[in-house]
């Protein structure tokens, strides 16, 4: 029996759901990040602009309050990048996504750290971490007081590569800022990082976030490799399907794949938004000519439109004043129909009042701000 082939319309409602954008979730906000297997989250206020897009009257204090109470951090796991995870699963994605630093550490700081032991600056790094958080800054004074006349930056960078540390606050805390801190895992979140992570139950739960999804992509999403051999493990318990080109794809039995005519609101997703990161074949929510639209060479990911399921455009707000807020809508290609005009500027309305109040009672009152919504000319 062959499988059965998936339109990429039918994936993108899937994926789509399963994102919590198709609509809104009644949901804590611990739960949500839980279920997407943690958010990017390069700068601190995407996940929250993410959580507010996904959940019925997320309120910016509810994840704030998570970091302050260590149920949530911020580490670096994935894709050799930052994310926003629970504690929980915190200390799984991090042993399991080492070997990233390892390899980045080793292809990219190689000469810079020429005549070291990368694991002996880490091992001093953790030392200086266990007896109080440091900043990036720190870091790199101290260890070049030990190893004088080698490159601070790249000290410090090793330190935070191979050691298990996690950003703690005020960073990541909304209307906050402050520089990137350090504290050990161990230290900050009170248990160490599981001596035995399992990568078939953090690929299954990329299926129920990720999927319809192929080997390929769930290697995309995590940057680990050889994840063929895990999927093989796990087939008997999967579904298999086939994309329109042919691609295998794997899913768990019971999740959610709708119609692939069920409408699809107006979203506004975050800047860095897994949404659009964790394919290899992305095409189900954005097209090829789209991501080279969106792709920047330091890597920042803007904040992306979705209209009726496709990535068609990006955004960004900017706040002239406290009681201020303008939202600039840019289209990839056409001029919006005057529906889906209407459609941005309505969600756009709330995305501005999260600006301002972080979905509670702010300074401002309710009533007075000033919401200007932009649709500038086509982008190309």
């Amino acid at each position: 029996m062959h499988p059965a082939t998936l339109t990429t319309r039918a994936l993108g409602r899937a994926y789509l759901s399963r994102q919590l954008l198709a609509e809104r979730e009644v949901m804590t906000a611990l739960d949500a990040v839980e279920h997407l297997v943690g958010m990017q989250s390069q700068a601190p206020k995407p996940p929250y602009y993410g959580l507010w897009s996904r959940l019925v009257d997320f309120r910016a204090e509810e994840l704030s309050a998570l970091l302050r109470d260590r149920h949530a951090v911020r580490v670096s796991v994935m894709r050799g990048t930052v994310h926003l995870v629970s504690a929980a699963d915190c200390l799984q994605l991090r042993p399991l996504t080492r070997v990233l630093y390892e390899n980045l550490l080793r292809s990219n700081y190689r000469t810079r750290l020429a005549g070291l032991d990368p694991w002996d600056v880490a091992a001093a790094g953790l030392e200086l971490v266990r007896e109080e958080p440091r900043t990036a800054r720190d870091l790199a004074r101290l260890l070049g007081e030990r190893w004088p006349g080698h490159d601070q930056n790249a000290l410090a960078q090793a330190a935070r590569y191979l050691c298990d540390v996690v950003q703690i606050p005020p960073r990541g805390l909304w209307g906050r800022s402050g520089q990137p801190t350090y504290s050990t895992i161990e230290s900050w979140v009170g248990r160490p990082v599981s001596p035995e992570p399992s990568v078939e139950t953090v690929l299954l739960r990329y299926l129920g976030a990720f999927g319809p999804a192929s080997v390929m992509d769930a290697q995309a999403w995590s940057g680990l490799t050889r994840l063929g051999e895990v999927m093989d493990r796990l087939r008997p318990q999967l579904r298999v399907f086939r994309s329109e080109s042919g691609r295998e794809l794997f899913d768990l039995p019971d999740a959610p794949r709708p119609s692939p005519d069920l409408p699809l609101p107006a979203r506004f997703v975050a800047e860095y938004d897994n949404l659009i990161l964790s394919h290899a074949d992305r095409t189900r929510v954005i097209s090829d000519a789209a991501r080279k639209m969106i792709a920047s060479r330091n890597g920042q990911i803007p904040g992306t439109v979705l209209l009726d399921g496709e990535v068609r455009g990006t955004w960004r707000v900017e706040q002239p004043r406290k009681s201020a807020v303008t939202l600039t809508v840019t289209p990839f290609h056409r001029k919006l129909t005057g529906r889906e005009e209407r459609e941005l500027a309505a969600e756009g309305e709330r995305l501005m009042a999260f600006t301002l109040h972080g979905g509670a009672e702010g300074e401002v009152t309710p009533g007075t701000e000033e919401f200007t919504v932009v649709f500038a000319d086509p982008a190309g």
